[in-house]
């Protein structure tokens, strides 16, 4: 809570993450009206107190072009905030959709090309590979359109949480093992440990799924061959408490306050190229917290990243 607290200070850091130069910035430009302001004030009153005797008259006219200047300074900043962060938006949604879509469709042109081709012959091994290939792009294209229509449903107000009694305890337990031919395939130890009675508690587990789907799919996939993934699911009073912990690259510190908004990758994980559309983290996070629930986490560049979420049992 402390850090991101502090990154709303961090004004260079915002403003390169909304791809602003510093005299574009709604947070420089604030602070600038800020002191804009101060001095409107001190100037005010300076005259104030040279044409006019009475004090309290004074002290009212400073107070009342002060907050004047400061409600149209935070009118503006308000709007040129929005403006930035749609243009952010625009230009990442571009970005992400261009180089996520390129890869597949291009690998689906390249293969049913290649199938329908009569001047070519193959075996049905072959022939199932190549099936196998059609079926994966089609997967990765249908997947990264899902989280583009879950984050327009957040961002419209329509994400209906549907509550209800369930296992989270299996819904983990179930995630892990279908998980494990991948961790396997980077020969990664994947581990679960959790007790062997939990009590049920109150969630969606469509949505919950989809969290910590993503959770485990993340700490696979950026951590290095010969690594670690381990998971834990315990109950602490009217909560169940979930951790991920990897062996992975970890998060920079000064990524650490964007992990959780739209479209945002680290460096670490644009240099590992792995997949990704920079969503899965905004919607577990908008999905823990319409759960009643809290998520947050603890990484250290190269060492490796922990993940945790809340939920109330009731």
């Amino acid at each position: 809570m402390k850090k991101k607290f502090l990154s709303h200070f961090n004004i260079i850091g915002q403003c390169k993450a909304n791809g602003l130069s510093i005299w574009q910035c709604p947070q420089f430009l604030f602070v600038i009206m800020g002191i804009i302001i101060l001095i409107t004030a001190l100037s005010s009153y300076l005259i104030g107190t040279r044409y006019i005797t009475e004090p309290t008259f004074v002290a009212l006219i400073v107070i009342g072009v002060t907050a004047i200047l400061f409600v149209i300074s935070f009118i503006i900043i308000q709007s040129f905030e929005k403006l930035a962060e749609a243009s952010r938006m625009k230009s990442e949604f571009i970005n992400i959709v261009s180089h996520q879509l390129r890869a597949p469709i291009t690998n689906i042109k390249w293969i049913t090309d290649f199938l329908t081709s009569e001047d070519i012959e193959m075996a049905v091994e072959k022939e199932e590979e190549y099936f196998s290939h059609l079926r994966e792009n089609i997967r990765r294209m249908v997947e990264l359109i899902d989280e583009l229509l879950i984050v327009s449903r957040i961002e419209k107000g329509s994400f209906p949480i549907k509550k209800k009694k369930a296992s989270l305890s299996k819904i983990v337990k179930d995630l892990v093992s279908r998980s494990k031919v991948f961790a396997e395939a980077k020969n990664i130890e994947l581990k679960f440990y959790t007790p062997r009675s939990l009590p049920l508690a109150y969630f969606d587990p469509t949505m919950i799924k989809l969290v910590v789907e993503n959770l485990v799919d993340n700490a696979i996939r950026y951590t290095r061959k010969k690594g670690k993934v381990k998971l834990w699911l315990i109950q602490k009073g009217r909560y169940l408490h979930f951790k991920i912990q990897d062996t992975g690259v970890g998060i920079p510190r000064k990524d650490h306050g964007f992990i959780f908004g739209k479209f945002f990758r680290s460096e670490n994980a644009l240099r590992e190229q792995t997949r990704g559309s920079g969503l899965g983290l905004y919607i577990a996070k908008t999905i823990i917290e319409k759960s009643n629930g809290r998520i947050w986490f603890k990484s250290r560049e190269g060492k490796g990243t922990a993940f945790y979420f809340i939920l109330p049992i009731k």
